[in-house]
């Protein structure tokens, strides 16, 4: 009985493993991906911006400012000025193509192992929640909200 126990324990010990290794073998399959080369590429694009570094110290004197007055909401005198000024910051920063391309490179990454999660949760049971970073997101399941009536999908 100890015997077979042990046999079992360690089949499911070697049956893990081997999900482990095509788990790293996947990862670096991704990392070698030509989405990974691109957001790093705009990664280091990005950080080493001298126009990225100054609009983002504006942005982020702008953005204490704006909280600053936040705290009392739509009635502190300088709220809508204090974020008129964080706006045309933040889209001063956009319309860099630098920050614009990382943007784009992060979402595609991000698309990418949104799929990859997806198809690894789906091949073990459709009923699995996969969560994303799009607030917006399309896929189907339970975690839209509201009550749920079992009849995702």
């Amino acid at each position: 009985m100890i015997v077979s126990m042990l046999q079992t324990m360690e089949a499911d010990t070697i049956d893990m493993s081997a999900v482990l290794m095509q788990a790293y073998d996947m990862g670096d399959m991704i990392n070698s991906s030509a989405e990974v080369a691109d957001y790093l590429y705009w990664k280091n694009a990005v950080e080493n911006s001298e126009e990225v570094k100054s609009l983002q110290i504006i942005f982020n004197r702008k953005k204490e400012a704006f909280e600053e007055c936040e705290r009392f909401g739509h009635y502190h005198p300088s709220y809508h000025e204090a974020l008129a000024a964080v706006n045309v910051i933040q889209d001063k920063l956009q319309a860099v193509e630098a920050v614009r391309k990382f943007k784009e490179a992060e979402d595609r990454l991000d698309d990418l192992l949104f799929t990859v999660s997806t198809t690894i949760a789906h091949a073990v049971s459709d009923s699995i929640k996969v969560p994303s970073n799009n607030p917006l997101s399309t896929g189907k399941g339970c975690s839209s909200g509201g009550s749920c009536s079992g009849n995702c999908g």
